[in-house]
């Protein structure tokens, strides 16, 4: 399977993020790509460099104000007195709908839902090549190749079109599957991290050309706690076009993989042209944020699983923590995967 990664997605090194209110070290560390790496060569993978596909995947996703935003914040706020060396906000509008703020302060709570997607000087190429990953296994899946695998780093399904958060910057996913509609009538997304893909969810909310699928820790007394719920199905054109399945905490191999055949169902009624996986490996017991309890073997089972749907698939890299299985995981995902390709 061809792998798509480039050495600049390194250069974003957050370094601390509140956590129940207390700083803590960030876990989003460069550290993650030599551990996903040797997972995907382990797998067998051959990686290859994306090609800078500038603005146009991402602006077709993105709000034009956010990507400028974005590209111009770190900046910005070095010019404010006594600011903090990343941008991380400290307020946060409770409504959405009414003035822009002029100011950088402003600016970050507008668009940065949380405290853990700080921005430094290097953030917004480390995220324009991460896309540019997805971008490229996108191209790949759709010259004819049954799957290819974008390391995304930083992440991406946190995002929404006008906001960071949760690590994450740009909508990779999304970024992917908006690329493979230029050839596929429908796309489903099918998203396996620990934590629910709220913005994911969000940028495809009303729309039913895209579904949405979500397999993750029940967000009633876990991040993002406010999307996830077994009741958001989408709105408008899109009612009906999105299906959450959170899960106990806890939740190992037999409920993530029955839970996985609910959505399988969905997901062939919808009968998409081509798939994305946005794959967390952070369900895995021993994760850092230790939500679920999904092993190594049961990554296997799920890469195995998901193959069978028979789908030209993109598989864009999500979460996944420091942890001496990570790159086990990986592996156990993408040979799973590709044993039972046909």
């Amino acid at each position: 399977m061809k792998a798509f990664y480039a050495e600049e997605q390194k250069r974003h090194d957050p370094k601390a993020f509140l956590s129940s209110g207390a700083a803590q070290p960030n876990p989003e560390k460069p550290e993650r790509v030599e551990r996903l790496l040797a997972g995907a060569l382990s797998a067998g993978c051959t990686i290859e460099r994306p090609r800078d596909h500038g603005l146009g995947p991402v602006a077709a996703v993105h709000t034009p104000e956010y990507l400028d935003f974005l590209e111009h914040i770190y900046a910005r706020w070095q010019r404010i007195e006594g600011a903090s060396a990343e941008v991380i906000p400290n307020v946060h509008p409770i409504a959405r709908n009414g003035s822009y703020p002029a100011s950088a302060v402003g600016q970050a709570g507008y668009h940065m839902a949380d405290t853990a997607c700080p921005i430094s000087g290097e953030t917004w190429q480390s995220a324009l090549w991460s896309a540019w990953s997805a971008v490229d296994a996108a191209e790949t899946v759709m010259s004819g190749v049954p799957a290819a695998y974008a390391l995304c780093r930083p992440p991406g399904h946190h995002a929404f079109a006008d906001v960071a958060g949760g690590f994450c910057f740009i909508n990779n996913s999304a970024v992917a599957a908006q690329a493979l509609r230029k050839q596929a009538a429908r796309v489903a997304i099918l998203d396996v991290d620990l934590h629910h893909g709220n913005g994911t969810q969000g940028i495809f909310y009303a729309r039913p050309d895209v579904l949405t699928v979500s397999l993750h820790a029940d967000p009633v007394r876990f991040y993002p706690f406010f999307w996830g719920h077994a009741d958001e199905r989408g709105e408008g054109p899109g009612l009906g076009y999105n299906f959450n399945l959170p899960l106990p905490r806890k939740s190992a191999d037999s409920a993530f993989l029955e839970a996985l055949e609910v959505a399988f169902q969905r997901i062939r009624v919808f009968s998409p042209d081509a798939l994305v996986v946005a794959l967390g490996l952070d369900a895995f017991g021993g994760d850092p944020f230790g939500g679920l309890s999904v092993t190594t073997p049961g990554f296997s089972r799920i890469g195995e699983a998901i193959a069978k749907l028979d789908l030209p698939t993109v598989i864009v890299q999500e979460g996944g923590y420091l942890c001496d299985e990570l790159g086990d995981n990986l592996t156990a995902f993408l040979t799973g995967f590709g044993g039972k390709m046909r």
